[in-house]
């Protein structure tokens, strides 16, 4: 009895007598999962357009943010420390923009244009080798060292209503929103918004009505590579730009499984869930275990939805044809 009421009833209790202290933690959890919804974005976008779970997704906002942090501190690439003046934030930002479109259209002529046809799992397969390139190629050009990002985002915590709320993490939901909206008006509203809609339903009758299977690709692989960017600026503002960021896309992948691989809203409703439930579940019933549950809560509930529910919250239903 004592083991269930440390379960399933002590924990409730807690939070009833001080729901102060509670929305606190959900707070935490929701700033958190946006963070997890801003990577699983890009998984999203690939895999929609090309059926592809791209393992590249995390070392694009890796390479992302060293190359910001290469522009900010003016470090020349393969050469010598601060040999070039920096550039402001805002320039830098932008030119980094710019590098993760080239890279998009590298990616698409060198490695998706020869494997046209080929099988989901060798697509897959050279996303692995993406990845390792782009890790190895970051390291010769910017160093291994743990970097410090600063692009300006405000800091500090304030009170309100007796809950603690971090200004940086406020900011890093607003500017995660206004990403979310963009990419939702983009798909609905413009004409490729819904030719990519087509190509994610159908990759043949896409192909048949005449849109270009291949600029759709460099596209996809563009925008995949902003929200990487994002990514790439709130992860390595907050915890530093280092080799570990690239790790982010296994924190993403419960977040996948639990909203569906084929849904944006699947993406940051998942990532909301994932964010909330580790903070609460850390704080909660963690001392049961010892704590570490934020390590693997997320996997056990995405177990439990591959087991009940494959296709995730929001994805489509799999069917098989025999």
């Amino acid at each position: 009895m004592e083991v269930l009421n440390a379960v399933f009833v002590a924990p409730f209790l807690d939070m009833a007598d001080s729901p102060a202290f509670f929305f606190e933690v959900v707070i935490g959890g929701l700033m958190t999962g946006v963070m997890y919804s801003l990577v699983a974005l890009g998984f999203v976008l690939i895999f929609k357009a090309s059926s592809v779970f791209n393992f590249a997704q995390g070392v694009f906002a890796l390479f992302a943010a060293m190359t910001l942090v290469g522009l900010m501190t003016g470090t020349v690439p393969f050469a010598l420390d601060k040999a070039l003046p920096g550039m402001p934030a805002i320039f830098a930002i932008v030119l980094t923009g710019l590098v993760m479109v080239g890279l998009a259209f590298a990616v698409e002529r060198v490695v998706l244009r020869p494997m046209v046809n080929q099988d989901h799992i060798i697509m897959f397969m050279s996303t692995i080798g993406i990845a390792f390139v782009l890790e190895g190629f970051g390291d010769l050009m910017w160093g291994s060292d743990v970097k410090v990002l600063d692009v300006g985002i405000p800091t500090g915590s304030f009170f309100f209503l007796d809950m603690m709320i971090q200004v940086f993490d406020l900011w890093a939901a607003g500017i995660a929103g206004v990403l979310v909206i963009g990419l939702a008006l983009f798909f609905q509203k413009t004409r490729t918004g819904r030719a990519l809609r087509a190509v994610a339903d159908d990759h043949q009758a896409a192909l048949s009505v005449g849109i270009p299977l291949k600029t759709i690709w460099v596209i996809v692989w563009s925008v995949a590579g902003i929200v990487a960017l994002v990514a790439g600026i709130m992860w390595g503002s907050k915890s530093g730009v280092q080799f570990s960021l690239s790790l982010i896309a296994l924190r993403a992948l419960p977040v996948l499984i639990l909203g569906g691989f084929t849904s944006v809203p699947g993406a940051i409703i998942g990532g909301l869930i994932i964010g909330v439930g580790e903070k609460v579940a850390e704080v909660y019933w963690g001392p049961l275990v010892n704590g570490a549950i934020e390590n693997w809560f997320a996997y056990v509930l995405a177990l439990v939805f591959l087991l009940f529910r494959p296709q995730g919250l929001f994805g489509e239903k799999i069917i098989e044809r025999v």
